[in-house]
């Protein structure tokens, strides 16, 4: 015999009792509730009009179907009368979970009303003579339901927060997306209603591997949306994800580069939320940076003149062509300790000291590289327009005849 068969065997009343018991059902279900609305305070308001009404009814039928289970045949199937009261219970719970309470409320609801069931079943059951044993068995069978239905209720509880879950994440990665893309406001706000995401003032985009994601869209709080598939501008196989980080900029941006410490990672502008489609492109863009294969943490607010510089390649690649076309033809190490001498020297500005303490080398040998490059160059090194030229060709080019 199944374990709900051995909870539930029927008990052989007489049609007189059973009328008695069927009797006290109404006026049961109005005292249920009305314990329940007193001694739960989460329910003190929700049973009010109409609610409480069917709240009431709900209750009834709740008891009807134990008193059809508690009368049934000995050999008949409990499922029968059970089945319908523990789909009640499993709504009952996923109303719950919808309403946003935990269960904790109304497991509290179903001991108040086993108690009261109880009080209620057993005094007509004492007042129709029943056996001592035959009340006892009653007892077990009221507290035997109500276990059923709360394990229904903690069922549908669950089982809606985990759906809730489901669809809100499936929501949040859909908005994500809508950003990366740059979807139209309207369709970013129908989307961020949808998933329940209130809106922050800015969002910055932190780009790193998938692997390295755990734990910190939490530490960055509730509104941080995370998105690790269909990147727009990443190949799947780089297993790369974004973070889209809400209202850390500013003095706050410290604390953004600090919890991203001993992770990889690339960091974009803070962006109004509903924009942050350039965050996410500057941060891709660091993968270009000359410290790309060197730092961990990589914030593109720190690198914006070697941004600016690089954003058209091809045009850089041709200016540094023609800005330095007086070295080419130098030997590629005589080039380079020209270009780096001829950089320093324009970054500070002629001062021969501080290029030598900046190359770590004697003045003197300072003033023969640069009458060198002046011999190379000739006007040039006084024309504005060339110097800009031959400034921007040295700032982004480290290592330029190797």
């Amino acid at each position: 015999m199944s374990e709900p068969a051995l909870r539930f065997t029927g008990l052989e009343l007489s049609e007189d009792v059973v009328a008695e018991l069927q009797a006290v059902l109404p006026g049961m279900a109005e005292r249920t509730v009305t314990a329940v609305t007193a001694e739960v305070p989460s329910y003190a308001d929700a049973f009010s009009g109409r609610m409480g009404q069917n709240i009431e009814n709900a209750v009834q039928m709740a008891l009807g179907a134990f008193l059809q289970l508690a009368l049934r045949a000995g050999d008949s199937d409990p499922a029968t009368s059970l089945s319908p009261a523990l789909d009640g219970a499993y709504e009952l719970g996923r109303g719950e979970a919808r309403n946003g309470r935990p269960m904790d409320a109304l497991l509290s609801a179903y001991r108040v009303g086993a108690r009261v069931a109880w009080r209620e079943l057993s005094t007509t059951a004492v007042s129709a003579g029943l056996s001592a044993q035959t009340v006892a068995r009653f007892a077990e069978m009221v507290f035997a339901f109500i276990d059923e239905l709360s394990a229904s209720s903690v069922a549908g509880h669950a089982d809606e927060l985990a759906t809730t879950g489901r669809v809100r994440q499936r929501y949040l990665e859909r908005l994500a997306k809508q950003l990366l893309d740059g979807e139209p406001v309207e369709t970013l706000r129908a989307s961020a209603e949808q998933a329940g995401w209130q809106p922050p003032t800015t969002l910055t985009a932190v780009v790193l591997a998938e692997t390295q994601t755990r734990g910190l869209a939490a530490r960055f709080g509730q509104a941080t949306l995370q998105l690790s598939e269909e990147l727009p501008g990443v190949e799947p196989s780089e297993s790369l994800a974004v973070l889209l980080v809400p209202d850390l900029d500013g003095r706050d941006r410290g604390q953004l580069r600090s919890t991203l410490q001993g992770r990889r990672a690339l960091v974009g502008p803070a962006r109004p939320w509903m924009l942050v489609q350039s965050s996410y492109r500057r941060a891709l863009r660091g993968r270009d940076l000359s410290v790309a294969d060197t730092a961990d943490v990589i914030d593109t607010d720190e690198h914006l003149v070697e941004l600016v510089l690089t954003a058209d390649r091809e045009a850089a690649d041709d200016l540094r062509r023609q800005a330095l076309a007086p070295l080419a033809q130098l030997r590629p190490n005589t080039a380079e300790r020209l270009a780096e001498t001829l950089r320093s020297w324009l970054l500070h500005q002629g001062q021969r000291d501080a290029v030598a303490a900046d190359l770590f080398v004697h003045p003197q040998t300072v003033r023969y590289r640069m009458t060198q490059l002046r011999e190379l160059y000739g006007d040039r090194l006084t024309d504005p327009g060339s110097v800009l030229e031959i400034t921007v060709a040295l700032a982004v080019a480290p290592r330029v005849f190797r």
